[in-house]
C-alpha cells in the first residue's frame, strides 16, 4: 500500500489519540509491528504553536517515515497554514481531525462537528491541499448522528480536493465510543472512492481485524484502544492476515524490558515531573488485567520520581513472570 511516495509496510495501522499516542509509544507501536502511525492531535491555532504542549506534539525526532501530523481546527486559511508550518518541521503527512467527538473539541466547531457543514469541509480540505506539496489526508466518522450520516458525500469531496487516504471510524459523533462500530458505511465509502480507505472502530484481534478487512473492502485497519497497553497487538494481527494462525502471547520476561524501554524514553520526552505522572496511565494499562495489577495501579500514584517508579514496575513483572508466565493476547495473564 503506498501513501503518496511513500511504501506502507503493511496495512495495520495506529491511531491517533490525544494524550496517548506520543512519539514514544509511536515510535513503539512501529517497532511491535504498526505499518504507520498518526500523531496526537496538534492545534491549527498559530498563537499555540510556541505552547509547551504543542511542541512537545511537533518534535518527530527519530521517528521512522512517513512522519504523520494530525491537524485540527475549522478556519481553512488557519490549516493550510499550520500545514506549511508543520511540513517545514519535518512532517510527510497532514492528516486532517474531522473524527474527535470531543466537547470541547467541537465546541468550537472542530473535529467531528465539522461534518455539519459540508460546505466547509469541502474549502478546508482544498485549502490544506493546496497548501502543501506532501499527501494530506482525513480521519472522520460517518455523520453527526446515525440520522445525519454523510460519510459518504464527505468522501467523494476528499477525493475531487486531492486527499490522498481516508481513514472512517465506524460511529458517528454522537455515538461518542458508545455501542459498537458499524461498518456498513465503511463499505459504501470504499465503494464511492478510488482512493484507500481505512477502516476503524472496535477493532481489539486479530480475526476482528480480517473481519473488518473482508465485510469493508478496505484497504488497511487502524487500531487504537485495543492498542493501550497490549502494543504487540500490531504484529499479532499483521501475523494473523499473512499466515491465518496466532502468534503465541508474549511472556511477562518479553514485556518488562519492552516497558522499561517505553519508560525511559518517555521519562527523557516529557522531563521528571511530567514524565512521571503521564507515565501512569500507560502502566495501568499493561498491568491493569494481571493479577494484583489494580493495587499496583494505586500504588502508582504515589510513586513521585523516574527511578522508583521504573523499579517498581520492573518488581511487579518480574515477580508476575515468576508466578505466571505468559500474557495472552487481551493482555492478561494466562495462569
Amino acid at each position: 500500500m503506498r501513501l503518496g511516495s511513500f511504501e506502507l509496510k503493511n496495512r495495520v495501522f495506529a491511531a491517533p489519540m490525544a494524550g496517548v499516542t506520543d512519539r514514544p509509544f509511536r515510535r513503539l507501536c512501529r517497532r511491535l509491528g504498526a505499518g504507520y502511525a498518526v500523531a496526537e492531535m496538534a492545534a491549527s491555532n498559530p498563537r499555540l504553536w510556541a505552547s509547551e504542549k504543542t511542541m512537545r506534539r511537533l518534535n518527530h525526532d527519530g521517528e521512522p517515515a512517513p512522519v504523520a501530523v494530525q491537524l485540527a481546527g475549522a478556519d481553512p486559511l488557519m490549516l493550510a497554514e499550520a500545514a506549511r508550518f508543520n511540513v517545514d518541521r519535518g512532517a510527510q503527512v497532514i492528516d486532517i481531525n474531522m473524527g474527535c467527538p470531543a466537547k470541547k473539541v467541537c465546541a468550537v466547531a472542530s473535529g467531528s462537528a465539522l461534518l455539519r457543514d459540508e460546505a466547509l469541509v469541502a474549502r478546508i480540505l482544498q485549502a490544506v491541499v493546496a497548501a502543501v506539496e506532501v499527501p494530506v489526508t482525513l480521519k472522520f466518522r460517518t455523520g453527526w448522528s446515525p440520522q445525519q450520516r454523510n460519510a459518504v458525500r464527505i468522501a467523494k469531496m476528499a477525493e475531487d480536493a486531492g486527499v490522498s487516504m481516508l481513514t472512517l471510524h465506524g460511529r458517528t459523533r454522537a455515538c461518542g465510543f458508545t455501542g459498537t462500530a458499524e461498518y456498513e458505511t465503511i463499505a459504501a465509502v470504499k465503494r464511492a472512492v478510488s482512493i484507500p480507505v481505512v477502516a476503524n472502530g472496535d477493532i481489539a484481534s486479530p480475526e476482528k481485524a480480517r473481519e473488518v478487512l473482508r465485510v469493508t473492502g478496505a484497504d488497511a485497519v487502524m487500531i487504537g484502544r485495543a492498542a493501550q497497553g497490549q502494543p504487540w497487538i500490531f504484529r499479532e494481527v499483521q501475523h494473523f492476515l499473512c499466515n491465518g494462525e496466532r502468534l503465541p502471547a508474549p511472556d511477562v520476561s518479553e514485556i518488562r524490558p519492552l516497558l522499561r524501554e517505553h519508560l525511559d524514553e518517555h521519562y527523557r520526552f516529557y522531563g521528571t515531573a511530567l514524565g512521571v505522572r503521564t507515565a501512569r496511565k500507560h502502566i495501568a494499562w499493561y498491568t491493569r488485567r494481571l493479577e494484583g495489577g489494580a493495587a499496583f495501579c494505586d500504588l502508582m500514584n504515589r510513586i513521585e520520581t523516574p527511578e522508583a517508579q521504573a523499579a517498581a514496575v520492573d518488581r511487579f513483572l518480574r515477580e508476575h513472570g515468576e508466578r505466571h508466565g505468559r500474557l495472552t493476547a487481551a493482555g492478561a495473564a494466562v495462569h
